[in-house]
């Protein structure tokens, strides 16, 4: 006995004992009500078992008669058995109803924890929702900036390759009555020509649109065929 290894778990000590006394105690399924004090008699009968220590026995014993399946067959007219399976009193209606309360609580714990998980569950998917839509907005953000600066690039290559030679090479607008809207032409634009649309033609000034996409507002000395 002394080779043997210590039993430090509550299930351990459960196998033990069924393996001990298989027509009192039972690993799974239905239990049967145990005799009053049978943790004496128990004490008297392993003795001599080293691998088990009074504290370990009494708490492993514990959790037999708290468990689901214990409880359950505490019913009235249910008789309790001792080590050899024995029939020694049935249930008194008090115990019975003791039975019935600690089940009641201990199912009632499992729901309150199911309900704190699901609960958690939840705040953890919102939270993991939020993450996600504010990295969707981050990613949306940076792909816009890039877009900009991109199209800002395009532009100012636009502009570069619609400029011109120097003011000189193409005639000057002298009569705007000439001109038509939706027409291309040029129009000066510090030292250089731009080719632009005409897209409106009042009698003072004359708006255009750029090939780059810019709309300006000029007078016709500005403007070139």
């Amino acid at each position: 006995m002394e080779n043997q290894p210590k039993l430090n778990r509550n299930k351990e000590v459960i196998a033990f004992l069924a393996k001990q006394f298989p027509l009192c105690f039972t690993e799974k399924g239905a239990a049967r009500p145990l005799k009053i004090g049978i943790f004496r008699d128990l004490l008297e009968q392993i003795r001599d078992e080293k691998n088990i220590s009074k504290t370990r026995l009494r708490s492993g014993l514990r959790f037999y008669t708290s468990s689901w399946r214990y409880l359950y067959g505490i019913k009235l007219g249910t008789q309790r058995v001792d080590l050899n399976g024995h029939l020694c009193g049935e249930l008194e209606t008090q115990h019975v109803e003791h039975a019935r309360k600690q089940l009641k609580e201990a199912k009632a714990r499992v729901q309150l924890q199911r309900t704190a998980q699901q609960t958690k569950k939840r705040e953890n998917g919102k939270t993991e929702t939020l993450d996600r839509l504010v990295a969707k907005k981050r990613s949306a953000r940076s792909d816009n900036v890039t877009c900009s600066k991109s199209r800002l690039k395009s532009e100012r290559s636009t502009s570069t390759l619609k400029k011109v030679a120097p003011v000189g090479k193409n005639a000057p607008v002298t009569d705007i009555s000439t001109l038509q809207v939706g027409q291309v032409i040029k129009v000066k634009v510090g030292q250089n020509l731009m080719d632009a649309t005409l897209m409106e033609i009042p009698k003072e000034w004359i708006r255009v649109q750029l090939f780059s996409g810019m709309a300006l507002i000029v007078r016709a000395e500005h403007l070139q065929l």
